[in-house]
């Protein structure tokens, strides 16, 4: 075992996460900027989703031949040229360059999303969950530092928002120099593939698979639609300041994260499925904040709702699935999971910014309502099944 990984996995989290947010901070804003029609300012944004998800499988692959340190420091290498990219389309005015380049670092979020389970193998069982929560601290950090980043550099160069990207570039150098110092572990042979496997289709036809599923559809979908549309609606509509701006994304950026500190003493507590419950209560609140306040203190608030929501909705989701598949049909389970996810979250983020412009705030944050109903009614039917099961078995 190697446990000096996790404190190299966090320091990583922690630059590659300010990454993300300085993203989710200046991409909409300066997709606004660039784009031919207002409605397709969030392009960037699900361009870099889309670039995610497709390179979800190829980042496995690819680490799965070279190893996890050099998979993860080619990626970083490449985010730098990206953003590199993305400097240089912003100062041309380009706006399909730009998209391009934020493909690419999408596709560094790839293989970023594999940080956790680069944790787990490298240390004992027992000690997993503490090591992928020490790992996420540093995505807590990550939500500050990264739009503080991008609101100090934005004028550092003539066109505004270059000098963003060449820090953000900085940013994945630094990144890359501090994965060189992890080290490639041996998976321990645990004999999980055995067993017989089912069709994929008798796997997602299980209420347990659909339900842990639909969680994460609509906590990200959720999230993302809203949080997208933030950037454009504080700042290009309506004229707050990139401070206040990036205030309320830096708040919902750490309260997407900060829950994981105690998400699995809830699970011990109360149960995955009263722990979906209460994420789906927290994004009914950030729904309602949405509609009936205009102040900046009430969008502050419901983006806190909305990153406590997604954080309780996705852990619960994630700790559900395994209890639909067996060991030999994880890989087919869990990928067909993530590409649905990745794929609602890029709808999700492009229809963001059509429905802000075509139709305002309050009309954004009502479309949520029938999600967030059916996965109500979804986690409520699982729960009632539970019990229902539990009776029987004691009779």
């Amino acid at each position: 075992m190697t446990a000096r990984n996790i404190p190299v996995l966090s320091i990583a989290q922690t630059i590659g996460g300010s990454g993300l947010s300085m993203m989710a901070l200046v991409a909409g804003i300066v997709g606004a900027q660039l784009a031919p029609l207002p409605t397709l300012s969030t392009l960037p944004l699900t361009v870099q989703v889309v670039g995610l998800a497709l390179s979800t499988i190829p980042a496995s692959l690819l680490m799965q031949r070279i190893g996890r340190r050099f998979g993860f420091v080619l990626s970083a290498l490449t985010a730098v040229l990206a953003a590199l990219l993305a400097a240089y389309a912003v100062a041309q005015g380009s706006f399909a360059l730009f998209c391009v380049a934020i493909f690419f670092t999408g596709a560094n979020g790839a293989f970023m999303q594999q940080y956790r389970f680069a944790a787990t193998e490298s240390v004992e069982p027992q000690f997993a969950g503490r090591a992928v929560s020490f790992v996420l601290v540093g995505g807590i950090l990550a939500g500050f530092v990264g739009p503080e980043i991008a609101k100090r550099t934005k004028d550092a160069f003539a066109a505004e928002y270059v000098g963003a990207f060449v820090a953000l570039a900085g940013l994945y150098t630094l990144l890359a120099v501090v994965l060189l110092f992890l080290k490639d572990v041996k998976p321990r042979a645990t004999g999980t593939t055995a067993g017989i496997e089912r069709p994929l289709r008798a796997i997602v036809s299980q209420r347990t698979y659909l339900v842990a599923l639909l969680a994460g559809v609509v906590g990200y979908g959720v999230m993302t639609f809203t949080m997208t549309a933030t950037p454009i609606h504080l700042h290009t509509m309506h004229y707050h300041s990139i401070d206040e701006t990036a205030w309320v994304i830096q708040s919902h950026v750490i309260a997407m994260f900060l829950p994981s500190l105690f998400t699995g003493f809830l699970v011990d507590r109360i149960g995955v499925l009263r722990m979906m419950l209460l994420g789906i209560l927290a994004m009914f609140g950030n729904v309602f904040l949405g509609v009936f306040g205009s102040a900046l203190i009430h969008y502050w608030a419901e983006l806190v709702l909305l990153g406590v929501g997604w954080n309780l909705l996705f852990v619960g989701g994630t700790v559900l699935l395994p209890q639909s598949y067996t060991p030999a049909e994880r890989f087919k389970a869990q990928a067909t999971n993530d590409f649905i996810i990745f794929g609602v979250q890029a709808l999700a983020s492009l229809s963001a910014g059509i429905v802000v412009f075509a139709s305002g705030w309050v009309y954004l944050n009502l479309i949520s309502i029938p999600f967030l109903l059916l996965a109500l009614v979804a986690v409520l039917s699982l729960q009632r099944q539970a019990v229902m099961a539990s009776g029987q078995a004691a009779g």
